[in-house]
């Protein structure tokens, strides 16, 4: 029986490049982005299912399960990875574009993942990866409203963790450097003409592969050129004084 794999922002970028790495795997991939030409090609390319939507509505999600149940019968892994940039200035403040941004962003992966968990738990379980961003784990200046949002996915990860793990469904995320995808392309020379390495779209791929099968619920993938990927690992907060720690500050 084949692996099944559900990919949101899967027509370039890290997206595109999970479902080709997972497919020359045999693994059966369900492409989702707003792109429907971009989708549609890479589908037929890797002989997948297609839906072109915005996972900012929940019926997005929806659908793109119910198209993985249809299609395939399963769905075994879950690659939330569609996201785009803030660039949203506080000073003369977009509410239309801060919203856009919070719903693909944020409302995206919920939504992922509330459609996803009753199929994969069906299945006998199964593995979710968000795309987060080192902007996840540190305060990134340049992009304060995208760095909140990734915040927020690492802060879903890790508190679904062990409610899905009872349910043999394991969460994660990769939390990927600056990486050579369109979401950066206006500032590609710059970082080329700084020296600045960039990682590739590949480079990302293979982390996605191995955070779905990581032994630790929650686990947090640090992706940096020229590295290994390593599980990010937080410090924890002080109790109170004289008390018990409570369990979720490991």
């Amino acid at each position: 029986m084949s692996t099944v794999a559900l990919i949101t922002g899967a027509a370039s970028g890290i997206g595109a490049a999970v479902a080709r790495r997972l497919s020359t795997g045999g693994v059966r991939c369900v492409l989702v982005d707003l792109d429907g030409e971009g989708v549609e090609r890479l589908a037929k390319e890797v002989d997948g299912a297609w839906l072109a939507a915005d996972v900012s509505s929940e019926e997005a999600s929806l659908e793109a399960v119910a198209l993985a149940e249809r299609r395939y019968g399963r769905l075994d892994l879950v690659h939330l990875n569609a996201g785009i940039t803030g660039r949203v200035d506080l000073a003369e403040f977009d509410l239309a574009r801060y919203r856009k941004v919070v719903g693909v962003n944020v409302d995206g992966v919920v939504f992922g993942v509330q459609a996803s968990v009753p199929l994969l738990a069906r299945s006998g379980g199964g593995a979710i990866v968000a795309t987060a961003s080192l902007a996840g784990l540190v305060a990134f200046a340049g992009d304060p409203i995208y760095t909140m949002t990734k915040h927020a996915v690492v802060g879903l990860v890790r508190a679904l963790a062990e409610p899905l793990a009872a349910q043999n469904i394991r969460i994660g995320a990769v939390c990927p450097g600056f990486t050579d995808t369109p979401l950066v392309a206006e500032a590609r020379e710059m970082f080329v003409n700084a020296g600045f390495p960039l990682l590739t779209a590949e480079d990302v791929a293979a982390a996605v592969e191995s955070a779905f099968y990581a032994d630790t619920p929650g686990t947090l993938l640090i992706v940096q050129p020229g590295r290994q990927p390593v599980p990010y690992r937080y410090s924890g907060v002080p109790g109170p004084a004289g008390g018990q720690r409570p369990p979720s500050e490991d």
